[in-house]
């Protein structure tokens, strides 16, 4: 490429027209990639990141990530249900009480390597 004063010109392909067509092909990800893009759409907010880290600690109840966060429950439980249609976080009932917990361990992998990589120098 070369840059002139008012835009990057391609002198040419690097690649072979056959890598091309196959990563053009490859870019059909379907439902997929827009679901991918709202998760981290939904990791892009500190609190949710937050609740995500208390929970990675331990199962906790609405109340409990409130208090830890120094947020309203009502705050808390907008943020909890936008995590819980992500399928990021889930919940059961225990009596009158909602725990809620990590969806799996790739949520949990998702929030170390994010944070592996803001630390990396």
């Amino acid at each position: 490429m070369r840059e002139t004063e008012e835009k990057l010109v391609c002198m040419g392909h690097l690649s072979d027209e056959k890598t091309i067509e196959d990563l053009k092909i490859s870019l059909n990800f379907g439902e997929e990639i827009y679901l991918l893009s709202n998760i981290f759409k939904a990791l892009s907010d500190p609190t949710r990141l937050k609740i995500i880290y208390v929970l990675s600690k331990s199962s906790l109840c609405v109340c409990d990530i409130a208090n830890i966060l120094e947020m309203s429950q009502s705050a808390i439980s907008h943020q909890l249900r936008i995590l819980r249609d992500l399928k990021l976080v889930k919940f059961k009932k225990e009596g009158k009480l909602v725990i809620y917990s990590l969806d799996d361990e790739h949520v949990l992998g998702l929030f170390e390597q994010g944070l592996d990589h803001v630390k990396h120098k």
